[in-house]
């Protein structure tokens, strides 16, 4: 399809001003094979930024790593209440999960109660993430649904919201509509973005996704980690929201190789994990009083991964058991399909 011409030149334009610095390399042979450049930004439920690399002040795009805050409004409207959500369907409805059964399963249970059917999701179906429940999938003959989404959680818990408040289905990911207004306002009132900072645009499950300075996503999960600084209401919205991930990591993401579910499981949901399409990463330190989100450029997970792990350990937000129980994500020895020892990853510091 043909664009006009200045959306052409749009698209083709750069982003202003340096590069951000490289943060992680990958070696083979003895030789650089692929260097991974980001930012990141440590920051407190004030806003401070404590520690920082890169263009830590420009805008990304937050993708699904601000689920949680768009969950928010489903327990304070009382919609979460109404349909009766448990802590399973909680953690389900910030997740971004592999489409494993024990996913499938707690979807499906919250459209049953709601009336609904997986036809009422506009997420959009594909494979599940995890490869076993794939083949599953194929060797029975059955074809991936949109229950089988990353997303399908996070919409079930629009359409809860949307029921709740007398919009209709088919409405539940308009933006002018109201759940999804409220989505907006939370979103705004947790990281602290003015609404003429905050982009929109539209995510990879067809749900609005927004567009901020990365310091600000760290803060709004600073905030989220520890809301002793919100209302009543929000703050209790917040602590259910962290207890049910404690309580169930295995639905925020899987059962095996779900790096979130693996931060969360190895520290006992002392912190919170959550990724984003495009290696958007945050964490919050739950009684730390701190968060950090991390973009890196390519939107590879080779460069994010190590980095999580480096910068856990750097600033003391996991313990040497936690670091211990993770190493397989953390940089080092680069191995083939056979075991055998190829490269290496190397943190930057």
């Amino acid at each position: 399809m043909l664009t006009e011409p200045n959306e052409r030149a749009e698209a083709q334009e750069p982003e202003s001003g340096p590069p951000n610095p490289a943060q992680v390399r990958r070696w083979r042979g003895g030789k650089v094979e692929s260097v991974h450049r980001g930012a990141w930004a440590l920051v407190d439920v004030e806003g401070q930024v404590l520690a920082e690399s890169g263009a830590a002040e420009a805008p990304v795009f937050a993708r699904s790593s601000t689920k949680a805050l768009q969950a928010l409004p489903l327990i304070e409207t009382g919609a979460a209440e109404r349909f009766s959500y448990d802590r399973e369907e909680m953690a389900l409805a910030l997740a971004s999960h592999n489409g494993q059964g024990c996913h499938t399963r707690v979807v499906e249970r919250v459209l049953s109660r709601l009336g609904l059917s997986a036809d009422h999701l506009l997420c959009g179906a594909h494979r599940p993430y995890d490869h076993e429940a794939a083949f599953e999938l194929q060797r029975s003959g059955q074809v991936p649904s949109a229950l089988h989404n990353n997303c399908s959680g996070k919409h079930a818990g629009f359409l809860a919201l949307a029921l709740h408040l007398g919009v209709p289905p088919e409405r539940y990911l308009d933006p002018a509509s109201e759940p999804q207004e409220l989505v907006r306002q939370a979103v705004l009132d947790m990281t602290g973005t003015a609404p003429e900072e905050l982009g929109t645009a539209i995510d990879g499950c067809s749900a609005p996704t927004f567009r901020m300075p990365l310091r600000h996503l760290a803060r709004g999960f600073a905030r989220f980690s520890n809301p002793r600084v919100l209302d009543g209401p929000r703050r209790k919205a917040c602590e259910r929201l962290a207890e049910a991930v404690e309580c169930h990591p295995d639905l925020i993401g899987g059962t095996r190789k779900h790096i979130c579910s693996d931060i969360a499981r190895a520290t006992g949901g002392r912190l919170f994990p959550k990724i984003g399409a495009e290696a958007v990463y945050v964490i919050g330190e739950r009684g730390g009083e701190r968060a950090l989100a991390i973009k890196m450029d390519d939107g590879q997970k080779a460069g994010l991964h190590p980095l999580i792990l480096h910068l856990l350990r750097r600033f003391g937000l996991a313990r040497r058991e936690e670091l211990d129980a993770l190493s397989s994500w953390a940089a080092g020895p680069i191995r083939n399909w056979a075991g055998l020892d190829v490269g290496r990853t190397e943190v930057l510091d």
